[in-house]
């Protein structure tokens, strides 16, 4: 095991898989000469190559119709979006090609391509630049969405995305890639489509995915201190979305918070809880309390910006309204 970032996490993954598999490329805006926006592709270039890691204009359009097309003729291309919100320049190719083409010509295309986006707030973007639209992607059936919370996770689930024959958004939050955690070493993958219990406790479930799991974690360690156990339940996909460990929690705590980054509006919160409402309604012992950042376009102000995301005085809140 290595103590490493999430950032370090995803460039090795991205660094292996090209190793492994000559048909995996990169493309993306100043993914090649710069290293990327983040720094994920540092030194890229100058081992693999211009045909392996490529610069494109800025033209998000372009480049996910290009990884389209790069796919379905048997490449497995790893398209980089400097942000999510960036994805609606792309939402045509996205929703109408990439989720939709393997069903619309009877399974005789696959599309084993990975559109990699930063998302979420908290680094005084402003309103157009940090959005977590995660619930948008996840409606579309055809379209894994994936997001880890974890380096571990970060780096087996890439790897998995980038050998699945199925397109993968997969989102990085922009205030993890500093985060470290414990990777282990050698090749390994994690499942798509697997949640995963990451505290155990027996007094509330939180399910909650990404950068929440970090805020929850916190919560979670200040209600310790007070004897409320916390069980921590994360999604890490979207979409395939596993309710069963979720469930099994809940069945065992019988509360549960579902905390997530994106707005409460038609959110993964109120799609979780309806699940659970529908798998576990016997174990209910109170009504399942959500947070998620305030109704608004996300302030540039800071002060503002952090008032509007959801903090781990929110969710200590909420976990202690429904006990």
């Amino acid at each position: 095991m290595a103590r490493i970032t999430m950032r370090e996490a995803i460039s090795q993954a991205l660094w292996e898989e090209m190793e492994r598999d000559p048909g995996v490329f990169i493309m993306g805006e100043e993914v090649g000469v710069w290293g990327g926006t983040y720094a994920v592709t540092k030194g890229f270039y100058d081992h693999f190559g211009g045909e392996r890691v490529r610069d494109t204009p800025i033209a998000e359009a372009a480049i996910v119709g290009g990884a389209i097309g790069a796919a379905m003729t048997g490449l497995r291309p790893v398209a980089e979006l400097m942000t999510i919100n960036f994805a609606f320049s792309a939402m045509d190719h996205i929703v109408n090609e990439a989720a939709k083409l393997h069903y619309m010509f009877g399974g005789q295309f696959v599309l084993p391509m990975v559109i990699r986006a930063v998302g979420g707030g908290g680094r005084q973007l402003g309103a157009t630049h940090s959005q977590t639209p995660d619930a948008v992607f996840a409606h579309f059936p055809g379209l894994i969405v994936l997001a880890p919370g974890t380096p571990e996770d970060a780096k087996g689930l890439l790897k998995a995305a980038i050998r699945s024959n199925d397109p993968v958004l997969f989102i990085e939050h922009a205030t993890l890639y500093q985060v470290r955690g414990e990777v282990p070493d050698g090749d390994y993958e994690i499942p798509i489509g697997k949640s995963k219990i990451q505290r155990s406790g027996k007094d509330v479930t939180i399910v909650t995915y990404s950068k929440m799991l970090e805020i929850s974690t916190k919560a979670a360690d200040q209600l310790a201190r007070e004897g409320i156990e916390v069980e921590i339940v994360d999604l890490r996909s979207l979409r395939p979305l596993d309710m069963g460990p979720v469930v099994e929690s809940f069945k065992k705590t019988n509360r549960a918070v579902i905390v997530e980054e994106g707005w409460r509006s038609y959110g993964v919160g109120a799609e979780v809880a309806a699940r659970i409402y529908e798998q576990a309604f016997d174990y209910v012992d109170a009504p399942i309390q959500r947070v998620a950042q305030k109704e608004v376009p996300l302030p540039y102000n800071r002060a503002l910006e952090q008032m509007a995301l959801p903090q781990v005085e929110d969710v200590i809140k909420a976990v202690k309204e429904v006990l």
